[in-house]
């Protein structure tokens, strides 16, 4: 049996035509409102006003006074939290230590030693004495402009070829108080300016003093007060083994000093230079170290680093130094003439095979075999042929081409020098009067 509800002549789920609202504002009060609604019989559609029953009133008050106090509290904190975020993240010392005080941390140090002595086997006294004479050398050239370039139809299909300028990063030494400073010709090879820096942070212009492409080396001057020099060695007394620094400014980083030791002496057929007579190190040589120092323990300079082998483009323990004996010779010819002057025999020389000493039916063991002479040259003039076997000149034994090249360059230009030689089954003593060696063609 289903039972309907029915409350004051209103129908099943239907509200009750009057409803209780809250009204804002001072002297609030209760209200009967009402709503229309279907007009039943003995309904006018109006309902009277009840009067408020005794306690609603202050009831409703303190739900107000509660509500304006949740919302004053609440404010103040979202402004105090908002507060404490800026402090904290512009100002965080003003909070003071937070948390819990941590901790100290155990730890062992080794006693500070009494003198200012270097540790066995240290290389700081050798780094120091010879890394302020290590200069670090920036270069720029200007972009190489397109003689095309102006042809409006050039730049329709090509666009404008304007390049930037092109800068070179490389090392120095400093070799005299006078401001002359060794480096490598591949380092300022066309730059159009060279800016010198030395290890206290001065900088100057540099100007070329002279190059020589031959062997990869340039003299370049500035002008400074107070120049620290490094201390010239000698290169021909190092054997293989011996400890190395080499100092430069690899890939521009700064000023870097790593250590090695003399993997090799007489490097050459390389095809670096013409004449190559290079010392092989393993101490770190990297892109921008060349033209720096390769000194000894004493701080001595023994090399130019110039040259590294690798696959990757960095350091792989296989770099080359030009020796100072050379170094030498090329700085002093080129600051006091502007060039290097080298001895010239007019010579197409080979290295000795069986085969070519079978051709020319020579049979000797050792030397640089004469496969075509100059004509009119000092070597015809003297004497010597197609065919002999250079052995020594002045007196220093030839075993290949690199070594008679060098032998030859180092003689004076107009002085007559001995050359021994084998030719066929005789030995043979000749005086030939070196020219002067004409200067390299520069590909164009």
């Amino acid at each position: 049996m289903a039972i309907v509800l029915r409350v004051s002549g209103m129908r099943p789920f239907e509200k009750p035509p009057w409803y209780f609202s809250l009204a804002r504002g001072r002297g609030a009060h209760r209200q009967l409102r009402t709503r229309p609604g279907p007009h039943r019989e003995g309904h006018t559609g109006r309902a009277a006003p009840i009067t408020p029953q005794p306690g609603k009133a202050p009831v409703a008050a303190y739900n107000l006074r509660m509500k304006r106090l949740w919302l004053v509290f609440s404010q103040t904190a979202t402004v105090l939290l908002a507060a404490y975020f800026v402090v904290a993240t512009l100002k965080p010392a003003w909070l003071g230590p937070m948390g819990a005080p941590r901790a100290a941390i155990t730890l062992i140090e080794a006693p500070a030693s009494a003198d200012a002595s270097p540790p066995a086997g240290s290389f700081r006294l050798a780094a120091r004495k010879a890394s302020s004479a290590v200069v670090s050398i920036s270069t720029s050239k200007a972009a190489s402009r397109d003689p095309r370039s102006n042809d409006p139809w050039f730049r329709f299909f090509f666009g404008d070829q304007n390049q930037e300028p092109r800068a070179g990063l490389g090392s120095g030494v400093i070799v005299s108080p006078d401001g002359f400073i060794l480096t490598n010709n591949h380092v300022v090879e066309g730059a159009d300016e060279i800016e010198v820096m030395l290890n206290d942070s001065r900088k100057a212009i540099a100007k070329v003093i002279g190059t020589d492409p031959e062997t990869d080396l340039a003299v370049l001057k500035i002008d400074l007060d107070k120049l620290p020099v490094v201390v010239i060695g000698n290169s021909d007394a190092v054997q293989v083994g011996d400890q190395v620094l080499a100092i430069g400014n690899p890939f521009g980083v700064g000023q870097t000093v790593t250590s090695g030791i003399i993997s090799a002496l007489g490097r050459n057929q390389l095809g670096i230079n013409t004449f190559e007579n290079f010392i092989q190190t393993d101490a770190a040589i990297n892109p921008g170290n060349s033209g720096g120092a390769l000194v000894d323990t004493q701080g001595h300079l023994l090399g130019i680093n110039t040259a590294i082998y690798s696959r990757s483009g960095g350091s792989m323990g296989i770099g080359f130094a030009i020796p100072m004996s050379t170094a030498r010779q090329v700085m002093e010819g080129l600051v006091k003439d502007g060039q290097v002057t080298r001895g010239w025999i007019g010579v197409e020389p080979n290295d000795l095979s069986p085969e070519l000493a079978e051709t020319f039916g020579v049979k000797a063991q050792q030397g640089v075999i004469i496969t075509g002479v100059l004509q009119d040259g000092p070597a015809a003039r003297a004497g010597i042929r197609p065919g002999d076997v250079i052995t020594s000149v002045a007196g220093n034994e030839v075993r290949n081409v690199a070594e008679l090249l060098t032998r030859v360059a180092g003689l004076k230009p107009g002085v007559a020098s001995r050359f021994s030689l084998q030719r066929q089954d005789n030995q043979l003593e000749l005086d030939v009067v070196p020219g002067l060696r004409p200067k390299p063609r520069r590909p164009s």
